[in-house]
């Protein structure tokens, strides 16, 4: 289908510099920023009730708890050592996962799964083991081996026994927060874990039968050196997960309040910045690495890689994943669910959330239906940031346009980058060329009707690179 995204990128730090700057992830589109309170539980509930009958299921479950922060931080969570808090939480969780259940009833198999956090790992075997038999009661899970149940571990809250009851669970595949391995670096976010419990983790997930095992990393982070993070790259393969996320942190001391706790001093440079995104993408790559996009890397033989060649690949709340046009469901504090065209985000505050789900309601608090016009758009911005390239025949027919014109404006925009080497333009496609690989953000920002054209909007997002 593609022919872009199997090359490595070219990393050219000028058009970083020209282009590197904010715009959003695209895990939705529109951003989470259009959605609007007018949307509310019956509009979600008449969403579901159209869905076609037996269609997969794709569920996220958000567990917020953490017992500690860590500064570099910007996901909605909540620090707490009060046991009986995140219990409180969990039984608004399972009035929650009845109720959503109701409303797919009749919904085909749960073929993909993941708890998120927080840290899901903040509960015991046990507590998980409840939530997982909540879900069974209220979803189908399915039994089959080619299901992807995923689960988030920080290797402080969990030990080497932790792996087979895990997997005796269900899961069977693995993200472990590790961000970096310099103790000084550690100190500094406030998260000190060390190499031998991280790689313990990993020898111990495989040996439970966990089919996938994901590293993340963050580079930008204070006190960070291009020598330290390439020590913390090495490190990292020779463990040799099957995938890798290297995501840039974003100091936003404004909006996140545990980064108030790094001095701004301490954080890297904009040049050393590039120099640890350059090492990141020529050691892993060296390493044989296939750069999928955005953040990730995988082995060749990872399902990412195959569904990135078959054209299953997909952008959602959680980064790329496969098995693209899955509904997904999203459960607990401040999820978002994408179902059919629309998007329903829950209540981020935990009070409204528990008082929605204290009266019988479900904790919907805004959400957005998609236009004509964004379904198309997001369709476009899809394929760029998962295959690199957008052929104008496959939208024509499904969206009765002729592409050159409806998007006039657009392909005029995107002259400038093709100048500057980022795509190739035909009369039939769009094309991100290996320079544009690390600026997908950049090049799918010229199809967002929505994204801000001035520098305060603009602030509300992360850094391209």
């Amino acid at each position: 289908m593609n022919l872009v995204p199997h090359c490595a990128p070219r990393f050219d730090a000028e058009l970083i510099r020209r282009y590197g700057g904010p715009a959003p992830r695209y895990t939705s589109y529109p951003t989470a920023l259009q959605f609007t309170e007018a949307w509310d539980e019956s509009q979600l509930r008449r969403t579901a009730a159209a869905l076609p009958a037996a269609a997969p299921l794709s569920l996220y479950v958000h567990l917020p708890f953490c017992a500690s922060p860590c500064f570099y931080c910007a996901c909605t969570r909540i620090i707490t050592r009060q046991p009986a808090l995140a219990q409180a939480y969990l039984a608004r969780l399972y009035r929650e996962i009845e109720l959503q259940g109701e409303l797919f009833e009749g919904a085909g198999p749960v073929e993909q799964l993941h708890f998120g956090g927080g840290t899901p790992t903040y509960y015991d075997a046990a507590t998980l083991g409840e939530v997982m038999a909540a879900l069974d009661r209220h979803f189908t899970l399915s039994e089959d081996e080619s299901r992807e149940y995923s689960i988030e571990v920080d290797p402080r809250t969990v030990h080497t026994d932790s792996m087979a009851e895990l997997a005796g669970l269900g899961f069977n595949r693995l993200s472990l927060g590790v961000q970096d391995f310099d103790p000084a670096v550690q100190r500094a976010v406030n998260r000190v874990q060390s190499l031998k419990d991280t790689f313990d983790l990993i020898g111990a997930a495989r040996a439970a039968g966990f089919r996938s095992v994901s590293v993340d990393l963050i580079y930008g982070l204070p006190l960070q050196t291009p020598p330290s993070f390439e020590r913390t790259l090495d490190l990292v393969c020779v463990a040799w997960p099957d995938r890798i996320a290297v995501y840039a942190y974003a100091h936003l001391p404004q909006r996140f309040k545990a980064q108030r706790q790094i001095e701004r001093s301490l954080v890297p440079a904009p040049e050393a910045r590039l120099e640890l995104l350059r090492l990141s993408i020529e050691k892993l790559t060296a390493a044989g690495y296939v750069y999928i996009g955005m953040d990730h890397f995988a082995r060749p033989e990872d399902e990412l890689v195959r569904a990135q060649r078959s054209g299953e690949l997909q952008r959602n709340f959680q980064g790329y994943s496969t098995r693209g046009g899955r509904d997904l469901v999203g459960l607990g504090l401040s999820a978002i669910s994408r179902v059919g065209d629309a998007y329903s985000q829950n209540a981020k505050a935990l009070p409204a959330y528990q008082r929605a789900l204290d009266a019988g309601r479900l904790p919907v608090e805004r959400g957005l239906r998609l236009s004509a016009d964004d379904r198309l758009r997001r369709e476009v911005i899809e394929q760029l940031m998962c295959h690199g390239r957008v052929r104008f025949a496959d939208l024509e027919g499904r969206y009765g346009i002729e592409f050159r014109a409806y998007f006039a404006r657009e392909l005029a925009r995107l002259r400038e980058l093709e100048n500057d080497g980022l795509v190739r333009l035909s009369d039939a496609a769009v094309e991100v060329t290996p320079s544009g690989r690390l600026l997908l953000r950049a090049v799918a920002r010229m199809f967002d009707v929505y994204a801000p054209r001035d520098a305060a909007g603009a602030a509300r997002f992360s850094r391209v690179a």
